[in-house]
């Protein structure tokens, strides 16, 4: 399966200028098989690999002084093999479970910038210490929507969607395949699952919920792993909330986060605070600050730190959390599908477009989404389910703050314009990043 971050990669790997580049990301997002699979087998003579989580004695190549001449020399001795340095790469794999691993990216980054060198790791922000300004990151993020419609293998209707080509005949394609997706997710081991062609549907849904419900069970036993000072039951029920919470709202815009019944006794962003920082940066929650005031850039001077929406990371898992089928996500009346779309927008809008994300909200006029356009000035976007595009929220934010342009996604097949608002289809969310 391709995955849009090998090009990051390949520039990486071209520049002479290089300091070693770290994939962080959730767990199960493919770090690993983008570094070695994909990156490492397409690009490189060899590939030198230390998993530290599964042969946790390789920590003991850096005892010692960290200077890479003698790292090098020592991966030599503990794999058994010569480094080619000018054809190979290295790859430091889970590198959070060998923090002197991670420490020694610094040193390579200023004495040895001609090496390859990638290391890759989950729940790195998580880490006591982190060689910042000394490595290059990249984040891997679930599967989007496009990576899913080039795994599925319809080489006409990918090419369709990166062309913006818009019509009814597509339009049924990729709504189809919005709600397959809906269901699936994109974590890389449920994409591969779906587009398993020896399995009937029925198969592989049920192969798919197990998978899902697998991962969700390895993510709670990782909340009491890294980090004492925050019991896991408190960072178990945040999770499990977030989805509970963003179900509440079946017929209205998702709603500010509310912190009452997440924690017996507590009802403020202050007992809440460290659970919820411990799940963003494990990068399983995504944030989109509330605007209660005219949004005026920078949006982040006036952003309020307890004003919040939380979003799942991906989307499958959301479903799986919630107890949805394949055949909910196919049912077009369902009023659940608000929310999720909402939650779907965010994921595309933080993956492909831009974060943090921002929201608005004054009495009961709320708008999902402002996006920054490349002129500097803040649109306006309404998230819509279903076909009915009608917004009083974005009618009352356009008669108050007469903003240059407005925007609203929804089950629509080509994209139309009404004097300053325009209408998108929902799956189109990543070409935002071209305004």
């Amino acid at each position: 399966m391709e995955r849009l971050a090998y090009q990051t990669l390949i520039d990486w790997k071209t520049r002479s200028d290089r300091k070693p580049i770290l994939v962080d990301g959730a767990r199960q997002t493919g770090k690993t098989y983008l570094v070695e699979s994909i990156f490492g087998e397409r690009e490189f003579r060899r590939i030198h690999k230390l998993d530290f989580l599964e042969n946790p004695s390789l920590s003991d190549v850096f005892e010692g002084e960290l200077h890479p001449d003698a790292l090098l020399n020592r991966i030599g001795l503990a794999l058994g093999r010569d480094i080619d340095q000018k054809h190979d790469l290295i790859f430091f794999d889970e590198v959070g479970e060998c923090e002197r691993a991670l420490s020694s990216l610094k040193y390579f980054a200023e004495r040895r910038p001609d090496i390859f060198l990638c290391a890759s790791g989950s729940n790195l922000g998580l880490m006591r210490s982190f060689p910042v300004g000394k490595v290059e990151l990249l984040e891997l993020f679930p599967m989007c929507f496009e990576e899913f419609i080039n795994a599925c293998g319809s080489p006409s209707l990918i090419t369709a969607f990166q062309n913006q080509v818009r019509n009814s005949t597509v339009h049924n394609l990729l709504w189809g395949m919005l709600c397959d997706f809906y269901f699936v997710g994109g974590m890389p081991e449920t994409v591969a699952a779906w587009i398993e062609p020896l399995d009937g549907i029925n198969a592989r849904i049920q192969r798919i919920t197990e998978i899902q419900q697998a991962i969700l069970a390895g993510f709670i036993r990782d909340f009491g792993k890294y980090d004492s000072h925050v019991p896991a039951f408190q960072i178990e029920a945040v999770f499990r909330n977030v989805g509970s919470q963003l179900a509440q709202y079946v017929d209205t815009s998702v709603q500010r986060y509310r912190f009452n019944d997440v924690l017996p006794g507590k009802n403020r962003y202050a007992s809440l605070r460290s659970p919820i920082a411990w799940l963003e940066k494990a990068r399983l929650l995504w944030r989109s600050s509330l605007i209660d005031s005219r949004p005026n850039p920078p949006l982040a001077a006036i952003a309020k730190e307890n004003l919040f929406k939380l979003f799942l990371f991906d989307i499958g898992l959301l479903g799986n959390l919630l107890g949805l089928t394949y055949t909910d996500h196919h049912k077009q009346d369902l009023t659940y599908k608000g929310f999720y779309a909402e939650n779907f927008f965010a994921t595309e809008y933080r993956a492909r477009v831009s974060y943090p994300m921002y929201s608005w909200q004054q009495a009961r006029a709320e708008i999902e989404f402002l996006h920054r356009s490349q002129d500097g000035s803040v649109l306006p976007i309404e998230v819509k389910s279903g076909k009915r595009t009608r917004a009083k929220s974005l009618s009352s934010y356009i008669d108050r703050f007469h903003p240059k342009r407005a925007l609203k996604f929804a089950n629509v097949p080509v994209r139309t314009h009404v004097g300053r608002t325009s209408t998108w289809p929902l799956y189109d969310v990543q070409f935002l990043k071209d305004l």
